[in-house]
């Protein structure tokens, strides 16, 4: 199985098809699994890179609370592609992967070719709107370090999380996903959506009524994006309906000339 050390961490990533390098971040307590339905369409003619982000599945998740931040999971992001030779990429993201591809696209634009958002939002303007979100976070990672995986699949807060399978979801490790919720999905504020400058794709669950509101946002604030929903999809829109999700990416893909 392939694995890098990069950024003081060790990622499972893997690599299908061969082309343009497109990289997909999944959501919270998501996986390369996350994007089964994407594989053999998009590596039909491009180079589809996925990983485990770290504190999820196969990657490494550190119990050290320093080492969890959102900073560091973009480096994350950053120092694979370089591991893997690539200084240009479509990058993409679910939800969490979403905040994450966006914060990519601010921290090292030239490496940007293009955006692709998926059921995710931007962070928060209103202070009691991002406190309410700091306290939810905080309770998922209490429930998680004292009730385990099987607590949290048996929680509202699993309810959500982009359809991982059971038997996936078991094997994480509880306490690197309560770090993550702690430290690098906590005091997500707004992003400065005004300064991304890659043509952007988003896309949105008709379904995800959580981020309606925001992907109609992103779409007004990020120059020039198009926006698209997709019936009859919730919060894994790339799952609930993945003939049509990958029909858009794959024509978002031709039209940025990849």
């Amino acid at each position: 199985m392939p694995f890098a050390t990069v950024n003081r961490i060790r990622l499972y990533y893997e690599e299908h098809g061969q082309g343009y390098p497109v990289v997909f971040t999944h959501g919270y307590a998501g996986t390369t699994v996350s994007w089964k339905p994407q594989i053999p369409a998009l590596s039909q003619r491009h180079r589809f890179i996925i990983y485990d982000m770290r504190g999820h599945g196969q990657s490494e998740a550190p119990h050290d609370p320093s080492l969890y931040s959102m900073e560091a999971v973009v480096e994350d992001l950053y120092q694979l592609l370089r591991h893997l030779g690539v200084r240009e990429a479509v990058v993409g993201g679910l939800s969490l992967g979403g905040v994450v591809s966006m914060r990519f696209a601010l921290a090292h634009p030239e490496m940007v070719k293009s955006l692709i958002l998926m059921d995710t939002g931007p962070g928060y303007r209103n202070p009691q709107r991002l406190a309410e979100w700091d306290r939810q976070c905080e309770e998922r990672a209490r429930l998680l370090e004292q009730g385990g995986m099987e607590a949290f699949m048996r929680s509202p807060y699993a309810v959500d999380d982009y359809y991982t399978p059971p038997e996936v979801m078991r094997r994480h490790d509880p306490i690197g996903l309560a770090l993550v919720s702690r430290r690098v999905m906590a005091g997500i504020h707004m992003l400065p959506l005004e300064r991304i400058t890659a043509p952007t794709l988003i896309i949105c669950g008709t379904r995800d009524k959580n981020f309606i509101a925001a992907s109609y946002y992103m779409a007004q604030n990020i120059k020039g994006a198009f926006l698209s929903f997709i019936p009859k999809a919730g919060h894994g829109s790339n799952i609930d309906q993945p003939e049509i999700f990958n029909l858009l990416v794959l024509r978002w893909l031709e039209e940025v000339g990849v």
